[in-house]
């Protein structure tokens, strides 16, 4: 099992949930970044998070692998915000999320290589203001 400052889910939820993220993070050993997204399509959401991770250096936007990972590592995050069912304006469902991607090895045996984390925080309701309730999600996928 990884030690706890190599758990790069639970840093990328921590991301996700504060306004302080350089104090957080000023002694930990990944790459990240961090970003909001509201909106009643789930593939701006995947969008958002994709755009981040290649601005900030998260993922190497022409290799397929990382790009790949981070895209599946979102769609688990996704689904924990919509329990499962990744559904949002079909269903007069929105979201506003804040997002965080964490890069990092979590295992001692820097061989397992490098792994990322996608966390969402935020509200999922219909679209009345007022109508949505809190809501969390984390994907990890290997690179």
């Amino acid at each position: 099992m990884a030690e706890q400052s190599q758990r790069i889910g639970r840093t990328a939820m921590m991301l996700a949930l504060t306004d302080q993220e350089e104090e957080l993070m000023k002694n930990e050993n990944v790459v990240w970044c961090v970003g909001k997204v509201g909106t009643m399509d789930a593939q701006k959401v995947v969008a958002a998070i994709e755009t981040a991770a290649k601005q900030n250096g998260v993922i190497n936007g022409a290799l397929y692998r990382e790009v790949h990972s981070l895209y599946h590592a979102t769609l688990e995050a996704i689904q924990g915000v919509t329990r499962g069912h990744v559904q949002l304006g079909d269903v007069l469902r929105t979201v506003g999320l804040r997002f965080a991607v964490v890069r990092g090895k979590p295992y001692k045996n820097v061989n397992e290589g490098d792994w990322i984390a996608v966390a969402l925080y935020g509200t999922i309701g219909a679209p009345i203001k007022g109508s949505e309730h809190e809501s969390a999600g984390l994907g990890i996928n290997h690179i």
